[in-house]
């Protein structure tokens, strides 16, 4: 199949392509972009994307699936389909306590039901230490071999910090990328909100900002010492942002994400009690808020991502300590990393290789890149589809978003992973209208 997407602006930030031309498609590969077709290629059809970028498939670095084990949250069906619906065409399946992801045969259950969805592309970060329980690790070697491309503990703690140490020594010895979330757990205790004024008013406990710097102080320092990389996920605070641009000064081998509800949300955001703005790590002050922003803008935070956590409906109906911290964020991740462009926060070759080359890098994929030779995933994002958000019309399995009423200035039309059209809004509009 030979096919055009014409009169695209087409945006690759990895080569600096940046340009209204055409991308041309056979098979399931790129095989050229530019004005004129490559000799002797002959097009089965061709697609106007007047008006509309072309972008390299997103990369979700987390995303929280819940399936095997938590189906009433959601399913991989359902969240891998809601991925591509926002051009997302690779996501990461985060470990959790009840999915651990600490074993061969997980691994390849998950692949393997990725794979018969044909929808987003699904890799596994396979867990650090079995069942996440902080003491013994997992069969690293094996997880690789079965397809991990990373471990993480996800947010649990180690049993101490010779076995945080004795974990990252193991990973580098089978070159497997360490995905760590910097939390001192002795300092979060109950805590559920940002350690401050809003905080004390509401009357809920703190977590304070030591909480992450500490740990990030302790990682890089081990990093300093065994001399391995290592990926720092949901950066919260200024002090953070300090800690790992000069750790990049000082060449270690150190990247961080933050996710985009951080960069738009701030504990101001929970003052009415709102579960839905229940996250770990917690929405922090606007000064943090400024300094994630200034942090993506300038390279010290590589990656935004999506943090995706579908819930059910009765998980965010408790009183807010008791809800479930998470937000359904796969169908506003390109919408609000596009809205940091609106805003002037940044350049939009900076905002879109956040979400497509930067954790391509970090993970060691070959996507995320609109080049010749490349398996043709992109997307087509209309930035005049004028659009809503509402809860109920997420195609996500879980609707917990704090971001229903917000209106945004454009969103994917079109997604294709290897040369198929996996996602078209039209048939969408098409079904609800029917």
């Amino acid at each position: 199949m030979r096919f055009v997407i014409s009169n695209a602006h087409i945006i690759d930030p990895d080569s600096g392509y940046n340009a209204v031309s055409n991308l041309y498609v056979h098979k399931k590969k790129i095989a050229h972009i530019g004005q004129t077709p490559p000799a002797g290629f002959t097009a089965d059809h061709t697609i106007d994307a007047s008006g509309q970028f072309l972008f390299p498939g997103i990369i979700d670095l987390a995303a929280y699936l819940r399936e095997p084990g938590q189906e009433f949250k959601a399913s991989m069906e359902s969240e891998t389909l809601a991925a591509v619906s926002a051009g997302i065409t690779q996501l990461f399946y985060m470990p959790e306590p009840l999915t651990s992801i600490d074993n061969m045969p997980m691994v390849k259950l998950i692949m393997k039901q990725g794979r018969a969805l044909k929808k987003a592309r699904v890799k596994v970060i396979g867990a650090i230490t079995q069942d996440l329980a902080g003491e013994q690790l997992t069969n690293m070697g094996g997880l690789k071999y079965a397809g991990c491309a990373g471990v993480s503990n996800q947010r649990q703690p180690f049993a101490s910090t010779r076995t945080l140490r004795m974990a990252m020594d193991y990973a580098a010895t089978f070159d497997l990328p360490l995905f760590l979330h910097p939390i001192e757990h002795s300092l979060t205790g109950s805590g559920c909100v940002h350690e401050g004024f809003v905080a004390t008013r509401m009357g809920l406990p703190g977590i304070p900002v030591a909480a992450e710097t500490t740990a990030v102080a302790q990682i890089i320092t081990l990093i300093e010492e065994l001399d391995i990389p290592v990926h720092l996920c949901r950066l919260s605070a200024a002090n953070s942002v300090e800690m790992v641009r000069a750790a990049k000064q000082r060449g270690l081998s150190v990247t961080a994400d933050v996710a985009a509800h951080q960069l738009f949300l701030t504990e101001m955001d929970i003052s009415d009690f709102n579960p839905l703005c229940h996250v770990q790590p917690p929405l922090r002050s606007e000064r943090d808020m400024e300094a994630l922003r200034h942090g993506v803008a300038d390279g010290t935070i590589d990656a935004i991502c999506s943090d995706h956590q579908p819930h059910e409906i009765d998980a965010k109906l408790a009183p807010f300590q008791q809800t479930e911290p998470g937000i359904s964020a796969l169908e506003t991740l390109l919408p609000l990393v596009m809205r940091l462009v609106e805003e002037n926060s940044m350049p939009i070759e900076t905002a879109i290789a956040s979400v497509t080359i930067r954790p391509a890098t970090i993970t060691r994929s070959k996507q995320g890149r609109l080049q010749p030779g490349k398996k043709a995933d992109f997307t087509l994002f209309d930035p005049d589809d004028f659009w809503q958000l509402r809860a109920d019309e997420l195609l996500s399995q879980g609707k917990n978003t704090p971001f229903e009423g917000w209106s945004f200035s454009g969103r994917s039309s079109k997604t294709y992973i290897k040369g198929k059209c996996v996602f078209d809004r039209k048939n969408i509009a098409h079904k609800k209208g029917g």
